[in-house]
């Protein structure tokens, strides 16, 4: 019988186990485990290292930014290739963005350096109760989601309110101040571009509140002695408006594309940008927030530095509704208005189930024959 189908065994008092040592699924390795503990495996139905193996045929866009603020016919060019990348992938991979491959570089070794403290280290910054600047946990969804993913994460929230250098592990201090700066620059940046893949304004979703926010997570994937009976980070969209990534040589990212799973393929020199919930629902479903997935991987550690635009849980006058000029009798709203805080705290709740959390915002519509 499938260990996570059994009812003979208290979730719950395994998961509070595995939360109260504070040294995530690092620990678990650490400790030298040699099968996947029943918290983390996967129904073999939805288990991502059976069945079809990912398409080879259909590669991720890459998009080149070179050369877009001098040369208008280059940005126009580069401005429809975003457009119809968000349009039917929702995923794209960048290249000459402007951050320095060596300081991409730093900053995955700034992620390394923080999981891979002594363990009485990094148990000083373990929390979940949301107090703190910094915060290292395993699983923000343990007790909500189906399912715990093969991961360890840390979060911090550098823009409305950044953190005062003092509140921040010296392994990651440096680099993760100056990486931020870099990253809302490139957000700006990007921002502006798809504001004209919408033919709005570029400073459109700027004005709108979309870079107010910016979030850094470190994620850690230790090595995994059964990785086809767990997951990395299950099927889910972003609770976003965009995300930057950076991920490091070993893989395992993979996007739903056109009913399969397509890998993501490392590229030291790229950065991956997808958009998140928040840009589908103001877009008026234009662009998209595709489903995504980490698969876990014997081979580790795996690091990834995901950059999220979204003011999160924090209280700001921002309201998100699809853009009126995204809006017609042809394309009437799909969405009702919510806040961005509304929004955090529905995703936060049913944590990465493998459903998107837009459903509860959809609003009915009517068919124009009906209208």
């Amino acid at each position: 019988m499938n260990p996570t189908s059994s009812q003979n065994y208290d979730r719950k008092s395994e998961l509070q186990a595995f939360d109260q040592t504070k040294t995530g699924v690092k620990g678990l390795v650490d400790a030298g485990i040699t099968t996947v503990p029943r918290i983390f495996t996967v129904p073999s139905s939805q288990n991502s290292n059976s069945g079809e193996p990912p398409s080879t045929e259909l590669n991720l866009p890459t998009i080149d930014l070179f050369g877009i603020n001098e040369d208008p016919t280059r940005r126009k060019e580069v401005v429809d290739q975003v457009k119809d990348a968000l349009g039917s992938w929702g995923f794209f991979q960048m290249v000459n963005h402007g951050i320095p491959v060596s300081m991409l570089e730093e900053m995955k070794k700034g992620v390394l350096g923080f999981f891979e403290q002594d363990s009485e280290v990094t148990k000083e910054w373990y929390d979940r109760s949301g107090k703190h600047k910094f915060v290292y946990n395993s699983n923000f969804d343990l007790y909500s989601a189906p399912v715990a993913n093969w991961r360890d994460t840390f979060y911090c929230p550098m823009a409305p309110n950044p953190p005062q250098p003092h509140e921040l592990p010296p392994p990651c201090r440096d680099i993760l101040m100056e990486y931020s700066k870099q990253i809302m620059k490139l957000g700006t940046h990007l921002l502006e571009l798809i504001s004209e893949a919408l033919e709005l304004n570029p400073d459109h979703l700027t004005s709108l509140g979309c870079t107010e926010g910016l979030a850094i997570l470190g994620h850690y994937y230790p090595s995994c002695p059964q990785p086809e009976l767990a997951i990395g980070t299950n099927t889910h969209t972003d609770n976003d408006f965009i995300t930057i990534l950076l991920q490091d040589h070993i893989g395992g990212l993979q996007v739903f594309h056109k009913n399969q799973w397509i890998d993501i393929p490392p590229n030291p020199k790229a950065l991956v940008v997808n958009a998140g919930d928040l840009l589908q629902l103001i877009s008026n479903d234009r662009f998209f927030s595709a489903q995504h997935r980490v698969l876990a991987n014997k081979v580790g550690p795996r690091v990834s530095v995901a950059a999220f635009f979204t003011t999160g849980d924090v209280q700001t006058s921002m309201v998100c509704e699809p853009i009126k000029e995204l809006v017609s009798e042809e394309s009437p709203a799909r969405y009702r208005s919510i806040t961005v805080k509304e929004y955090h705290e529905h995703f936060n709740s049913k944590g990465l189930d493998g459903t998107s959390a837009l459903l509860r915002f959809e609003k009915e519509v009517a068919p124009p024959s009906s209208r």
